[in-house]
């Protein structure tokens, strides 16, 4: 964000496009002259342009006439959670309102009575309750891909309440058999009568998302991540034995095992063995989410933006497939990089004009007093933060209150980014109590595996009179679980 030179402007205008500067009396003449410069806010204002015409260009892929995929024959929904309460309720009938062939709820042992309760309120019949040892989001959703028999998988938070028409139009990318995986657009759903601060601001952040994917697909097709909150894929790709170990045994610099992630991951897995992917941004797959309804909303952002920042490093100087594939999604997760310093940069250069303001302008002082550079630029930043938003305040006009609030989450989240950039090591979940620890969940996942196994054996040894015969009528061999 940088400033205009020139005295004959009457307030501080930080628009970085057109500089004035005066020639040196030594050069003779003492009139301003125009130069044109390029300026990074310029280049920011470019693109952010780009973004908004792309978005507006996108179109969903229509509903087929003679469709490959149905709903009640192909699309398992798998919900790993340890949590879920009456939120869960509303989600479950929202999702059986697209008639799936099955939801796949799964938990901790500890959990399995309360969770399988609230399955039984729903629907016994399509809703199963499986379990894994410890609470571990990859390992639940690995456990829950095995058990599958669809053709689709589609994962899904507890929370996710979807429109009645989500199934059909996200089964409708699959017509086309390079696609992989499909993701969504969202919008926040308070979790009382009238949304809290930070509901609005995460309202505010999902309407900018929505923009930025819908312009990424339709650009090159590339996203930097298929959020976890809905997405779909193709079950031959997950079944994968490789796929499976990647995804449990998932480590940032060889030695700090990943847990939250996933769909980072995914996303990355689908660009690295060549699969396309496909955003539905539209009214028939917005789904509605819950928010962390207090501060705690920083500890969400927190761990997304550290997961951010481990995939993106590992797309785009790791792995690199993103840059043939996708060159303008990689652009976007470049200048995202990069974000936090450029957008720093402003109030640093606020300060130090009010700092030479002090001075008079004869002796290399500004000619502005300071708090005409403050209200000048905390205008400016109104006008240009209420553009960015006007997707959402479209339909919420009343959040336009909220933007000043908006404005500093801005330069706090630009120094939350760099703070998370130096604690990549820590992965913890940050929200929720008794997540367990990856190696534990697989070292339990293993002893059960083993436990099993003997368990199988000697009841078919009982059966059939020798050790480890498979048991057609049993069944033992199907229902062991081979996990690593």
């Amino acid at each position: 964000m940088l400033y205009l030179t020139a005295d004959r402007f009457s307030v501080f205008v930080p628009f970085g496009v057109i500089g004035y500067t005066r020639r040196p009396a030594r050069l003779s003449l003492n009139v301003p002259e125009l130069t044109i410069v390029t300026r990074a806010s310029f280049y920011r204002y470019l693109w952010f342009c780009i973004r908004l015409a792309a978005s507006f260009a996108y179109r969903p892929i229509p509903l087929p006439q003679n469709p490959t995929y149905i709903a009640s024959e192909d699309v398992t929904i798998i919900v790993p959670t340890i949590d879920a309460g009456e939120e869960f309720k509303e989600a479950a009938h929202s999702w059986l309102v697209g008639d799936p062939k099955e939801i796949i709820i799964i938990t901790e042992e500890k959990m399995l009575g309360s969770l399988q309760d609230l399955a039984n309120s729903v629907d016994p019949n399509r809703i199963r309750v499986l379990t894994v040892p410890f609470a571990n989001k990859r390992l639940q959703m690995s456990h829950g891909i095995r058990h599958t028999t669809s053709d689709i998988i589609v994962f899904a938070d507890d929370d996710a309440i979807w429109p009645p028409t989500m199934l059909p139009h996200i089964l409708a990318c699959f017509e086309d058999q390079k696609i992989g995986g499909v993701g969504t657009s969202q919008r926040v759903q308070a979790v009382g009568s009238k949304m809290t601060v930070w509901e609005v601001l995460a309202a505010f952040r999902l309407s900018i998302r929505n923009v930025e994917i819908a312009a990424s697909t339709h650009i090159d097709g590339g996203v930097p991540c298929l959020s976890g909150r809905t997405a779909a894929y193709r079950t031959v790709i997950l079944k994968d034995p490789d796929f499976i170990h990647g995804f449990t045994h998932d480590y940032w610099l060889g030695k700090y095992q990943l847990n939250s992630g996933d769909d980072k991951f995914l996303t990355r897995w689908m660009v690295s063995h060549g699969w396309n992917t496909y955003i539905q941004c539209s009214k028939e797959t917005e789904l509605l989410s819950t928010m962390k309804p207090n501060w705690r909303f920083l500890k969400q952002v927190l761990r997304w933006t550290r997961n951010t920042w481990r995939s993106d490093l590992r797309s785009l100087f790791m792995e690199r497939h993103i840059w043939a594939r996708h060159p303008y999604c990689a652009y976007t997760m470049v200048d995202k990089l990069f974000n936090p310093l450029s957008l720093l940069v402003g109030p640093c250069l606020v300060m130090y004009l009010c700092a030479k303001s002090t001075r008079d302008s004869h002796d290399g002082g500004y000619h502005l007093p300071w708090w005409n550079i403050i209200l000048s630029y905390m205008f400016w930043l109104t006008c240009t933060r209420t553009i960015k938003l006007l997707p959402h305040l479209w339909h919420a006009p009343r959040h336009i209150l909220y933007v000043p609030a908006f404005i500093a989450f801005g330069y706090y989240f630009a120094i939350m980014k760099i703070y998370a950039l130096f604690t990549l090591h820590e992965t913890g979940w940050g929200t929720r109590a008794g997540i367990g620890n990856p190696a534990d969940a697989l070292l339990a996942m293993a002893d059960k595996q083993t436990t099993t196994t003997e368990v199988g054996e000697k009841v078919l040894a009982s059966r059939n009179g020798r050790r480890g015969e498979y048991d057609p009528e049993m069944g033992v061999h199907d229902r062991r679980i081979h996990y690593f």
